[in-house]
């Protein structure tokens, strides 16, 4: 009866050892997407506000930012590729704000700030449709130019 008991106390624990094992790899796979995650101040200068204008190239709509992409035309006739970070998904949704309205081959107007590392990266606190409508694609947290610091 003792032999049997000894038993049952391993297998149990080998289930729990097995669930503790689940339940870790949860916790940190969850936990991914927030590592990924920028404040506003860590990542964009609020002292270099951008405004641009250009022809939207793509939409990124995933967590835990969107990102859109512009293609605008330099004095010099080039055209230089800016990547503009917004809120998340569901943030935006809420607002009412959903990918379909970043139309592919659009020209807008962006405002947001000039990015830390001197890349050609921005946050994307405000975009201007040619028809004068504009929607704030910033996060929560964000600035967008004109707002008090």
């Amino acid at each position: 009866m003792h032999v049997m008991n000894v038993m049952n106390v391993v297998s149990l624990m080998n289930v729990m050892k097995r669930y503790l094992g689940v339940v870790v790899a949860l916790a940190v796979g969850s936990s991914i997407p927030l590592a990924a995650h920028h404040s506003f101040a860590a990542e964009f200068d609020d002292t270099k506000p951008v405004k641009m204008t250009g022809v939207i190239k793509k939409v990124e709509w995933t967590n835990p930012h969107i990102w859109f992409y512009l293609d605008v035309k330099n004095p010099d006739g080039s055209v230089t590729t800016w990547g503009f970070a917004g809120g998340a998904p569901g943030q935006l949704m809420r607002r009412g704000i959903v990918k379909d309205q970043l139309k592919l081959g659009e020209t807008v107007v962006v405002e947001g700030f000039r990015a830390k590392d001197g890349s050609n990266n921005a946050s994307g606190g405000r975009v201007t449709f040619p028809d004068g409508r504009n929607v704030l694609t910033a996060g929560s947290q964000d600035r967008t130019p004109g707002e008090a610091r």
